[in-house]
C-alpha cells in the first residue's frame, strides 16, 4: 500500500487536491458566528390578563399553563414570571441539541389542551407560543432632526416601513422594536366620577365592547331565486370608532328620565400609544430601537451586509427628510477583529513553522514540501466541519491555530527518515521505500495518539460539552488529515529512480 502512493504519484496529488477542494467549498458555506450555539434551546409562553395583579395572573393564568406544559418532550425545567400588569411569561428550557422548531410545536399543542380553563380575557386577548432565537445580532435607532417627529411616530413608521423588511432578509432569526408604541386610543378613568355615578370599570368595558364593533351589515334587496329585484343595496358600516371625540359619545347608561351618561363624562379620552412603560431615545432624541438576532445557521457578517444594505435602500427610498438610522451595537464588529487577529496568527504561525523546520532540515525542498502539508490539513477540515454542523468561530479558529505546529510533524518525521537514507548511500526512490516500511507504523500510532488526546473532550454532555466539541474535534480532524497527507508526503520528494552502471561490469 505504502510502495502504491510512492509509484504514482499522480495518486497522491488528486488525494490532495481531492482535500483542498472539499474545504474551499465547504469554506464558502460554513456559517460564521462569534461563538457556537451553547445555549439551551428556549420556547417562551407569553399571556396578557389585563388589570389583573401578580397574584392572581400566578393563581389564574401561569399554574394552568405549568401543569399543561410539565413534561414536555426534552424539556430540563422552566421559569415563570408574572407582573402587576397582568403579563405571565412562562420560558421553558430543552436539552442541548433539540429543535427549537419542534420543541416549540410541542409546548403549543400542550397549551392548546387548557386554553378553556383560562380566563375570558386571556383567551380573548391570545396565548402566544414562540422560540427563543439567542444569538443576538444587532441593535439599529431610528431617529428624526424634525422635532415634529416624536417617539410615538418614529415608532409606527419604523413599525410600518422599516421592521417589515427587515423580517424578509435572510438569516434574520428576530427583529422587534423595543417597546410598545403601537398607535392606540387610551381611555383615562376617573375614580372619582365613576364612584359619584356608581359605575365601575367592568360596566365601562362592556360599553366599550358593545358600541365599538366591526359589524358585517349584508346587503338589501337581494333576490331569493323565485322573486326579481330591481335595486339591491350593500350596506355600509363605519366601523370601529377612529378619533377620540367619537368615543367621547359612547353612551354607558341611560335612566328613566331620558338622562345618557357618556363616556366623557367619567373618562378623558385621548388618542396616544399602546404603553408608556418604556422610553427611547438615542443622543437624547427620541428614537425607535430594533433588536435583531441571528437564525440559527446563517452567517453573521452576511446578514449584517444585507441589513446594511435594506437600511441603505430604505433611506434613500422610504425615509421622510430628518430621518436617519445608526447602528449602536453590530456584532460583526467584534466577530470581524476576532477573525482578522485569528487570520493574522494563522500566518505568523505558518511562518514560524517554515522558518523552524528550515533549520532543522537545512534544505529549502524539504521545507516546502513539510510545509504544504500544513494548508492541506487545515483546509481540508473545512470539509469535515460541515458534515459535523460546526460553524467558523473563535474556537475552530483557535483549533486550527494550534493545528499547525501538530499536524507538520508527521510530515518532518517522514521528510527527516527519507535525508537519513539518502545519507546512508541509497537513491531517493530506494530510501524513500526503506524510509516509509520503517516509520509507517509510527506515524500511524503518532497519528492516533495525538487524536485520542482531544476526541474524549467531544463526549462531555450539556453546554460544556457543546462549547468543547468543536474545539476538540476540529484539532483531532486535522491531525488525521495530517497522517494521511504523511503517507503520501513523500512521493513529492521522491524522484524518478535512476539508473546506474557498475563501470567493473562494463569492462568484463
Amino acid at each position: 500500500m505504502i510502495e502504491l502512493f510512492i509509484r504514482r504519484k499522480v495518486l497522491s496529488l488528486v488525494i490532495s487536491i481531492f482535500f483542498v477542494l472539499l474545504g474551499v467549498m465547504a469554506l464558502l458555506q460554513l456559517p460564521i458566528t462569534q461563538f457556537p450555539d451553547i445555549v439551551p434551546p428556549s420556547v417562551t409562553v407569553t399571556a396578557k390578563y389585563t388589570g389583573a395583579n401578580a397574584e392572581v395572573s400566578a393563581n389564574a393564568v401561569a399554574l394552568p399553563l405549568e401543569r399543561a406544559i410539565n413534561g414536555v418532550p426534552g424539556m430540563t425545567y422552566m421559569s415563570t414570571v408574572t407582573s402587576n400588569d397582568g403579563l405571565t411569561m412562562i420560558q421553558v428550557f430543552f436539552e442541548v441539541g433539540t429543535d427549537p422548531d419542534v420543541a416549540a410545536v410541542n409546548v403549543q399543542n400542550r397549551v392548546t389542551t387548557v386554553l378553556d380553563e383560562l380566563p375570558e380575557e386571556v383567551i380573548r386577548a391570545g396565548v402566544t407560543t414562540e422560540k427563543e432565537v439567542n444569538s443576538m445580532l444587532m441593535y439599529l435607532n431610528i431617529t428624526s432632526e424634525d422635532k415634529n417627529m416624536d417617539e410615538q411616530f418614529i415608532y409606527n413608521f419604523t413599525d410600518i416601513n422599516v421592521l417589515q423588511e427587515l423580517k424578509r432578509i435572510d438569516g434574520v432569526g428576530r427583529a422587534e422594536i423595543m417597546g410598545q408604541k403601537e398607535y392606540s386610543m387610551r381611555v383615562w378613568l376617573d375614580p372619582q366620577k365613576l364612584n359619584a355615578y356608581s359605575i365601575s370599570a367592568q360596566e365601562v368595558i362592556a360599553a366599550l365592547r358593545a358600541q365599538n364593533i366591526a359589524a358585517a351589515p349584508g346587503k338589501v334587496g337581494e333576490t331569493s331565486g323565485k322573486t326579481s329585484s330591481q335595486l339591491q343595496y350593500v350596506v355600509k358600516y363605519t366601523g370601529k370608532f377612529a378619533t377620540p371625540e367619537q368615543y367621547e359619545e359612547i353612551p354607558l347608561r341611560a335612566d328613566a328620565s331620558g338622562t345618557i351618561l357618556k363616556l366623557k363624562d367619567v373618562a378623558k379620552v385621548e388618542f396616544g400609544a399602546m404603553s408608556y412603560g418604556m422610553v427611547s431615545k438615542t443622543d437624547g432624541k427620541p428614537s425607535a430601537s430594533i433588536m435583531m438576532k441571528q437564525r440559527p445557521g446563517s452567517n453573521a457578517s452576511e446578514v449584517i451586509e444585507r441589513v446594511k444594505a435594506k437600511m441603505a435602500e430604505l433611506k434613500g427610498t422610504s425615509f421622510p427628510p430628518g430621518m436617519n438610522y445608526n447602528l449602536a451595537y453590530d456584532v460583526s464588529r467584534f466577530l470581524d477583529a476576532s477573525v482578522s487577529a485569528v487570520i493574522k496568527t494563522l500566518l505568523e504561525a505558518f511562518l514560524l513553522v517554515g522558518i523552524v523546520v528550515f533549520l532543522f532540515l537545512q534544505d529549502w525542498r524539504s521545507t516546502l514540501i513539510s510545509v504544504l502539508a500544513v494548508p492541506v490539513a487545515l483546509i481540508g477540515t473545512f470539509a469535515f466541519m460541515q458534515m459535523l454542523g460546526f460553524s467558523i468561530n473563535l474556537l475552530t479558529l483557535f483549533a486550527l491555530v494550534l493545528a499547525i505546529g501538530i499536524v507538520v510533524d508527521n510530515a518532518i518525521v517522514v521528510v527527516e527518515a527519507v535525508h537519513v537514507k539518502m545519507e546512508e548511500g541509497l537513491a531517493p526512490y530506494e530510501a524513500t521505500v526503506a524510509s516509509m516500511k520503517e516509520i509507517a507504523g509510527a506515524v500511524l500510532a503518532i497519528t492516533l495518539v495525538m487524536s485520542a488526546v482531544f476526541i474524549p473532550v467531544a463526549f462531555l454532555s450539556g453546554p460544556v460539552g457543546v462549547f468543547y466539541r468543536q474545539f476538540s474535534l476540529t484539532l483531532a480532524i486535522s491531525i488525521v488529515i495530517s497522517g494521511v497527507n504523511a503517507f503520501i508526503v513523500q512521493t513529492k520528494k521522491a524522484p524518478k529512480q535512476r539508473l546506474y552502471c557498475d563501470p567493473v561490469r562494463i569492462r568484463t
